[in-house]
C-alpha cells in the first residue's frame, strides 16, 4: 500500500491547532496598533478578509493567527514574560 501523503494522518488530535476566536484577533491587531488593512497587509490579506475574520464570518488558520503574532512582536513578548517568571 502507497505511503499516505496525508500528513494529517500522522497528527494527533492534541497536536492541532484551533482557530483564534474573532475577539482574539481583534485584540491581537488593537495590541499591534494596527488598522485593519495593515494588520492584512502583516499576513497579506485583504482588508475584507480580515473584516471577515474579525466578524466572525470566516475562520483565520491558527498557523496564520501564530504568524501575525510573531510578525508583530506579541508572541516573543509572551515566551519572555513566561522566561521571566520561570527564573523568579
Amino acid at each position: 500500500m502507497p505511503h499516505s501523503l496525508n500528513r494529517r494522518d500522522n497528527v494527533s488530535d492534541s497536536t492541532t491547532a484551533t482557530s483564534p476566536e474573532p475577539d482574539d484577533i481583534r485584540a491581537a491587531r488593537m495590541a499591534a496598533g494596527l488598522t485593519q488593512t495593515e494588520a492584512g497587509d502583516v499576513v497579506h490579506a485583504s482588508l475584507r478578509t480580515w473584516q471577515q475574520w474579525e466578524a466572525g464570518d470566516r475562520k483565520m488558520h491558527p498557523g496564520l493567527f501564530e504568524l501575525f503574532k510573531l510578525k508583530t512582536g506579541q508572541k516573543r513578548r509572551k515566551q519572555a514574560t513566561s522566561d521571566r517568571k520561570n527564573q523568579d
